[in-house]
């Protein structure tokens, strides 16, 4: 016989048992979380988050499956081109200099506080 459990009684045991709320997680709620991340800048965008967002969406018939096809191809060709430019980025001459140079700004922050002390 099953038993129903309560959403407490499941909040109780997503919290008792860690890391079993990841593993029981939609991955449609990852993909949104991911997408929504990827949007602002905080993490790269990955093509898989968006594939998973149209599979869904195709499931759920919200688009059409020629249409998600269509938007995937175009998710793919962009990917690539990202892929080639920051690729191309890492190997240019002076890339490790661009990086270099975001250092000292940190450095020049601190100075900024150390001066404020003093006075």
């Amino acid at each position: 016989m099953a038993t129903e459990l309560s959403s407490g009684a499941i909040s109780s045991i997503l919290e008792a048992v860690p890391g079993i709320a990841t593993v029981l997680r939609s991955p449609i709620a990852d993909a949104i979380v991911n997408l929504s991340r990827a949007a602002s800048g905080l993490i790269p965008f990955d093509p898989r988050d968006a594939h998973e967002m149209l599979r869904y969406a195709v499931r759920r018939g919200l688009i059409r499956s020629d249409e998600g096809d269509r938007v995937a191809a175009e998710i793919e060709s962009a990917a690539k081109v990202l892929r080639s430019a920051a690729r191309a980025a890492a190997r240019a001459p002076g890339a490790a200099k661009k990086k270099a140079a975001h250092k000292p700004a940190r450095h020049a922050h601190k100075a900024h506080h150390t001066k404020a002390k003093k006075k």
